[in-house]
């Protein structure tokens, strides 16, 4: 977190941020129950030996995320956070997706050694979705 911003607190807008949150008051916000889809940071831990850096646990509701893309999990997740003024650096280190939630996608549609092929890619997992230029990634 930046100087002055405890670690709680922290990862509370961390989850809340990546979740339900906003800068501003929406007037959608009064439809439905936020707390239905607000992620939840349950859990912090220092980073041993390092100063000032946390590792903090973060669970969101299936109900948030469209089923049957796990891109759009994913984006949703990373996005708007890593831009996110109370912390200094952000970092994903781990991401679960329940298998209740990976049965719902279909997969590619012509196969997922097609799209290795084509990639040259194998032994890991694939995902696309759209990188914000505020990650720091170069756009190669």
């Amino acid at each position: 977190p930046q100087p002055g911003v405890p670690p709680e607190e922290a990862g509370a807008a961390v989850a809340a941020e990546s979740s339900t949150g906003t800068w501003t008051t929406v007037w959608t916000d009064g439809l439905t129950s936020l707390d239905r889809y607000k992620g939840r940071c349950y859990h912090i831990e220092a980073v041993i030996g390092e100063e000032n850096q946390y590792i903090a646990y973060v669970a969101y509701p299936l109900d948030l995320f469209e089923e049957g893309s796990v891109t759009n999990m994913f984006t949703s997740i990373v996005g708007n956070v890593f831009g996110f003024k109370a912390l200094r650096a952000l970092r994903l280190e781990d991401l679960r997706i329940p298998p209740a939630y990976s049965k719902t996608f279909q997969g590619p549609p012509h196969g997922i050694q097609v799209e290795r092929d084509k990639l040259n890619k194998y032994g890991r997992p694939l995902l696309g979705c759209t990188i914000k230029p505020k990650l720091g990634l170069s756009a190669k």
